[in-house]
């Protein structure tokens, strides 16, 4: 299963800006970036993968472009994907981006 490399390029940029230091790994068919090894946002074929903290997910989930992440039937809990259209501009992208890295310093 391929990711949208555009979309890990759009992200390795956005990344740029954060004092924190993301590393990159292959997984879910796609690539995660992770900060102290855990997982905050990614591309799978051409949506956003996301970690969303728990308290946010209904809110995150009644949002336009937005549904549960689900591989085998059963949605994966803390983990959404973005369609495109969610994510079209650097402003939307900067803002999946936070929301990720504020569920992997959560888990720290």
């Amino acid at each position: 299963m391929a990711y949208n490399e555009e979309i890990a390029s759009r992200i390795r940029h956005a990344l740029a800006i954060f004092p924190e230091e993301f590393t990159e790994k292959k997984m879910f068919g796609g690539v995660a970036f992770l900060y102290h090894g855990k997982m905050t946002v990614g591309p799978v074929k051409n949506d956003l993968m996301v970690r969303i903290v728990d308290n946010k997910m209904p809110n995150i989930l009644n949002q336009e472009f937005v549904r549960p992440m689900d591989f085998t039937g059963k949605p994966m809990k803390e983990f959404v994907f973005v369609s495109p259209e969610g994510f079209k501009t650097e402003e939307q992208l900067q803002n999946w981006i936070e929301l990720g890295l504020e569920h992997a310093k959560s888990k720290l």
